[in-house]
């Protein structure tokens, strides 16, 4: 059955449309009848040239819609690598790359920005890490702030060596950062795979969510070819305040990817 989402939803095209040629992605998810997408970061290095940063602009500002959500590099995914921000070797290479992504938001209308946190590192101890993985939270808090913005924290699954696997692993994060300019991102998925109630996670963190995705589990394919109920938890975080867009984030496993939405849900309006 079809789902109508209560909230205006985002299309992160690194992934539901990672088939295509990156800059051709979001006119076809303006095509597809969306006004806002969301990527991963879509350079190979954390400060990319000038002219790099204009052609995705241009594709972006091109098709007509809005950039809600933006990863920061994340260093060298395809191979494992979840982020940058707790690599003592890395602190100036994630710092520049927050003045990038901040300035490509600004002009494109992003109000989310994704930070993941860093796999741990062999012969780095994990306070050392965590304390600097604080430490950049707060300035990329900042920076989103600037441009009326957050910045955002995601337990993922999948990579043994990510030390974010709940919504508390990372609340408890937030609490160290103690800035509202960084937010808790509530990706479905993730938290399912890790073994951790998404529900339950909305019901007791549901004043730190900053942006929520979606994806069915197991497989992460799109709604309905899993076993979550993705309507009813979009809802309770609909129910409990939550006013942002609602990110598809999936693997497209059927001959429509976006079959299962029903398309009279509007898509104008909400910030993630």
């Amino acid at each position: 059955m079809p789902i109508t989402l209560p909230l205006p939803p985002t299309v992160n095209c690194s992934i539901v449309l990672g088939d295509l040629p990156l800059l051709e992605r979001p006119a076809a998810a303006a095509a597809a009848g969306f006004d806002a997408v969301e990527f991963w970061w879509p350079f190979d290095r954390p400060v990319p040239s000038d002219r790099d940063v204009e052609t995705f602009v241009t594709a972006v500002s091109d098709a007509g819609v809005v950039l809600s959500g933006l990863n920061f590099d994340a260093g060298d995914m395809p191979s494992g690598e979840r982020g940058i921000l707790s690599d003592p070797a890395r602190a100036t290479a994630f710092a520049d790359n927050v003045d990038v992504a901040v300035g490509i938001g600004e002009r494109l209308g992003t109000t989310g920005f994704n930070a993941l946190y860093g796999n741990r590192i062999d012969g780095v101890a994990p306070q050392a890490q965590d304390e600097l993985a604080a430490q950049n939270l707060a300035l990329a808090g900042r920076a989103a702030a600037r441009i009326g913005a957050v910045a955002l924290l995601e337990p993922v699954s999948g990579v043994a060596a990510y030390p974010l696997r709940t919504a508390a692993d990372a609340v408890a994060v937030l609490d160290r950062v103690g800035s509202d300019d960084v937010r808790l991102l509530l990706d479905v998925f993730h938290l399912a795979v890790n073994g951790d109630d998404p529900a339950g996670a909305i019901a007791t963190y549901a004043d730190r969510i900053g942006h929520v995705q979606i994806a069915d589990a197991p497989g992460r394919g799109e709604p309905g070819t899993g076993d979550l109920p993705i309507g009813a938890l979009v809802e309770q975080v609909h129910a409990a305040g939550y006013r942002g867009r609602i990110s598809l984030e999936y693997k497209p496993v059927t001959d429509d990817p976006f079959g299962w939405l029903a398309r009279t849900v509007t898509t104008s309006g909400g910030t993630p």
